[in-house]
């Protein structure tokens, strides 16, 4: 892959959305992370109008490191940054579902699960917030190896109206974070959704980004890295489709 010729042609097809929509510029989630440092370096090049929003949600970590990565990369590339602290509003909402995550029958697994997975959810709601009252468009943050796996949130970070990196696997990010020059930092930390303290993908997943590469790539797997790999993949499949409607 040209990684110049591909940083153009995502510019490029930006600025079409862009146009087409009538949108007047681009919002997108803050984490401090590769994926949305990458997808803001590619709407800056597209559009003056971009605002990342950073939101810390219960986890120290969105506090401290992810916090100061996101601002780093905002001020690298020029870009306008809001805060908007959602613990309170997590609180608030946990405390309104009272027993609904503990009745008869909910695994803890489960409930921890749901409870995670609020935060994704409110987070992708904020944005959406904040891009409404602009006039923006909301871009989304996934690669190709967590789209293959599964491994977002339905209607959290799996919600946007388009997404420039849906096709790059996580390699092919870093090979395009390097040719724009991002902050070294970001690049090197261990990939994580910072749900909670220790938390990240590979360890989460029981697999690398490296096998999930190959495994999305044809190319041979260790079995058991396999077995994971297709009950994943086979797991999330209804997050890969639209939602189903009766059609008579």
């Amino acid at each position: 892959m040209d990684i110049k010729t591909s940083v153009e042609k995502r510019v490029e097809w930006i600025k079409g959305v862009l146009a087409a929509s009538g949108a007047k510029g681009i919002a997108y989630g803050n984490s401090g992370g590769k994926d949305c440092t990458l997808v803001a370096a590619l709407a800056k090049r597209a559009t003056d109008n971009v605002v990342g929003v950073i939101m810390p949600c219960e986890s120290s970590r969105n506090y401290g490191e992810d916090r100061e990565d996101a601002l780093a990369a905002g001020k690298m590339y020029g870009i306008e940054q809001q805060e908007i602290d959602l613990t309170p509003a997590k609180t608030a909402l946990v405390s309104a579902l009272g027993d609904a995550l503990t009745a008869e029958g909910v695994s803890e697994w489960a409930r921890h699960s749901a409870l995670i997975n609020i935060n994704p959810r409110l987070r992708m709601t904020a944005v959406y917030a904040v891009a409404q009252a602009r006039g923006y468009l909301v871009a989304g943050t996934g690669n190709a190896c967590e789209y293959a796996m599964g491994y977002f949130t339905k209607w959290g970070d799996g919600a946007y109206d388009f997404n420039p990196i849906a096709d790059l696997t996580v390699e092919e990010v870093y090979e395009h974070l390097r040719y724009l020059g991002s902050p070294a930092h970001i690049i090197e930390k261990a990939p994580s959704a910072g749900l909670y303290p220790g938390q990240t993908d590979e360890k989460e997943m029981g697999v690398t980004y490296a096998e999930i590469t190959a495994y999305i790539k044809g190319l041979p797997v260790p079995a058991d890295k396999k077995a994971i790999m297709d009950a994943m993949s086979s797991r999330s499949a209804h997050k890969r489709v639209p939602p189903l409607r009766y059609e008579g």
